[in-house]
C-alpha cells in the first residue's frame, strides 16, 4: 500500500468513527495518559503539541497547565470534536495537517506528544523525527505505541534511530496495551 494510501484510510477511518472514539478509546487512553505523567513533569510557560491528538482526550490532563496547547490531527471529523469538547480553554488551538509535515519551524514545542499514533504511520522513524525536529532541544517527547504492533525492542529502536534519549520507559501493566516511552531531546552531538 502506498504511503498516501495508507494515511487516507486511516483519516477516513476516524472521519467515519469520530464521534465514537471516546466511548471506545477513553479508558484505554487514561491508562496510557497515567504512565506518561508519572514520568513527565509540565512546567506552567509550556508550548505542547499533541500529534494526532483525535478528540483531545489527552487536553484534560495538560490544558490548565500549560501556556499553549496546538493539537494537530489527520481527521477534520476528530479535530471537530476536540473543538466543540474544549472551547472552554483559550490556550488550545487545532490544525488539520499531516504528522510528517508538521507545520512549524524548529524547535518550538517544550513537550510533544504522540500517543497511539506511530503504528498508523508508514514511516514511523520519519514521523519521530519530524517530531523531534519541532521540540526544543532539551524538550520532552511522549510516544506509546500498540502492544499488537510492536514489540519492546522494536519500540526501542525506532525510538533510538529517531535519535531520542529515552529517560522512562513503560512496558509492563496488565491494563496498559501499549509501550509508553518518555524521550528527551538533545540536539547536541
Amino acid at each position: 500500500m502506498s504511503e498516501w494510501n495508507k494515511k487516507r484510510d486511516v483519516m477516513r477511518n476516524y472521519n467515519l468513527t469520530a464521534h465514537l472514539y471516546d466511548m471506545r478509546y477513553a479508558e484505554e487512553q487514561k491508562v496510557k495518559f497515567e504512565a506518561i505523567f508519572k514520568n513527565l513533569k509540565l512546567k506552567e510557560k509550556s508550548l505542547i503539541l499533541d500529534v494526532g491528538c483525535g478528540t483531545g482526550l489527552l487536553f484534560n490532563y495538560i490544558a490548565d497547565k500549560a501556556e499553549t496547547v496546538i493539537g494537530l490531527d489527520i481527521s477534520k471529523k476528530t479535530l471537530f470534536e476536540a473543538c466543540k469538547r474544549w472551547k472552554k480553554f483559550s490556550n488550545l488551538q487545532f490544525i488539520l495537517a499531516d504528522a510528517d509535515n508538521i507545520p512549524f519551524k524548529d524547535g518550538v514545542f517544550t513537550h510533544v506528544f504522540a500517543v497511539t499514533l506511530i503504528q498508523n504511520m508508514p514511516y514511523p522513524i520519519r514521523t519521530l523525527r519530524e517530531i523531534k525536529r519541532v521540540t526544543v532541544n532539551e524538550g520532552f517527547i511522549a510516544v506509546t505505541v500498540l502492544k499488537k504492533t510492536f514489540s519492546p525492542e522494536r519500540f526501542i529502536e525506532l525510538l533510538r534511530k529517531a535519535g531520542l534519549k529515552i529517560v522512562a520507559l513503560e512496558v509492563d501493566g496488565e491494563k496498559l496495551k501499549g509501550y509508553v516511552a518518555v524521550c528527551k531531546v538533545s540536539n547536541l552531538t
